[in-house]
């Protein structure tokens, strides 16, 4: 599909079709594309924009399942983004606290601004059509277009979960909570709770995560008491595990794998604030920006690198670490509810290649670990094949390494822990703890 430049003009919803269009058409990810736009706008705009366009991302098949039901024929080429843009509109009449006038007369007057302002008049009979035919009062008969995903998604959901696949559909599609976690080496949960209510922000603790805090509803992160001094970290319960699985000591070398944002970095230093050495590694350099960043915040100082987990042989020193996390590049479908463009950015085939990415990342960095070292293997993914299936192959096919269970159910034939969306308010996450031996295997 051809690039579609950013309207000239802002334009809420003009600017927020952009998006939608550079997810859909061109692969881009919501982040990217978020970070472009909301230059251009207030704070109350840009949570708009960001509410809509992931709002259309959660409800892509029902929206398009009407949509063919009103045009004649699908538009094309110059014309295709007006599609996005009537998504958009429907959405809005459906699924939004705007107002039926504003949500047909603001989408129809943003075509002008799509340089599609002959097109005005379709967008506005179709979203008028929409209305005067009831469509969304019509119940849709097809469980892939009611479940928001994709046909490939929804199966691998189906064959990994069975009857637990439509709880594990409907926590995907829910909206995701904002989870913090208490910085202990710069105050208190108490302290912190304490700055909370003093500044009116609702929150309810956790009884499985002792240093975290969930917020009630949105708020400016930046905003909160302690940000500036890095009293707290935004981090989601499932990812505030890997620390604590890990279970890092003090005088210990510690790799963390692929560790941008650094979320789980700094809690490897809250929780063992003697530890020898601590790296975090990662291959993209303008996310280790971010690394860098929340490191100064939160006043912890590591080694950030820039390098290939799978060729050590541009980044290493040569010395084994004792611990080692690694939170393997996948699908990232357990936090869909949390990014839900990820549902149309990922494909099927992906998954076969992510997994043969994982396996050889870590078949490597356990040439890196000390024997009778630990490796953490995470993902934030809910598909077998690159979770219990790649450990139970890495098992048997490493006669060195051997499972050191974090839930008392584990056994060498079902691995690891796999925690699915809203378990405990959670994301969905994966973690399998191996130890490597301490005598040399023949």
């Amino acid at each position: 599909m051809k690039p579609l430049p950013l309207p000239k003009q802002k334009n809420l919803r003009a600017d927020c079709t952009w998006v939608i269009y550079q997810i859909l058409e061109q692969g881009k990810s919501s982040r990217e594309c978020l970070e472009r736009v909301q230059r251009r706008h207030n704070a109350k705009d840009n949570a708009w924009i960001q509410e809509m366009s992931l709002g259309v991302m959660r409800r892509l098949p029902l929206l398009q399942h009407w949509l063919r039901s009103l045009l004649d024929r699908p538009l094309k080429g110059n014309k295709k983004v007006i599609e996005h843009l009537i998504l958009l509109g429907l959405y809005q009449l459906n699924f939004s606290r705007v107002s039926n006038h504003a949500a047909v007369g603001e989408t129809v007057a943003a075509a002008s601004y799509l340089n599609a302002a002959g097109l005005k008049g379709l967008v506005n009979a179709v979203l008028r059509n929409f209305q005067r035919e009831n469509l969304a009062d019509k119940p849709v008969d097809d469980a892939i277009i009611n479940s928001g995903l994709p046909k490939w998604l929804f199966k691998a959901i189906e064959n990994a979960y069975g009857d637990d696949a439509e709880q594990v559909r409907n926590e995907t599609n829910a909206m995701a909570p904002i989870w913090l976690r208490v910085n202990k080496l710069q105050t208190s949960l108490a302290a912190f709770t304490q700055a909370l209510d003093k500044a009116g922000v609702e929150y309810t603790l956790s009884a499985n995560h002792a240093d975290a805090v969930i917020l009630t509803k949105r708020e400016d992160i930046t905003a909160l008491p302690g940000f500036e001094k890095g009293h707290f970290a935004v981090q989601d319960g499932a990812a505030q595990l890997a620390a604590h699985y890990l279970k890092p000591q003090a005088n210990e070398r510690i790799l963390d794998c692929c560790a941008a944002p650094g979320g789980k970095t700094g809690h490897i230093v809250e929780c063992a604030p003697d530890t020898q050495y601590v790296l975090a590694l990662d291959a993209d350099a303008t996310r280790l920006k971010r690394v860098e960043e929340n490191m100064t915040r939160l006043k912890h100082t590591v080694d950030i690198k820039q390098g290939d987990a799978a060729n050590p042989d541009t980044w290493w020193d040569g010395k084994p670490f004792d611990r080692i996390l690694l939170d393997a590049p996948c699908s990232a479908t357990g936090v869909i509810r949390r990014h839900p463009d990820i549902r149309w950015l990922r494909k099927a085939n992906d998954i076969d290649n992510l997994a043969q990415l994982q396996r050889r990342i870590l078949q490597t960095l356990w040439g890196l670990l000390k024997p009778g070292g630990t490796l953490l293997y995470a993902t934030c993914s809910i598909l077998p094949k690159e979770n219990m299936a790649q450990i139970q192959q890495f098992l048997a096919d490493t006669p060195d390494a051997s499972l050191s269970p974090i839930v008392k159910t584990e056994t060498v034939d079902k691995p690891g822990r796999q925690i699915t969306p809203g378990e405990q308010q959670m994301d969905g996450f994966y973690y399998a703890r191996l130890v490597k031996s301490a005598d040399r295997v023949q």
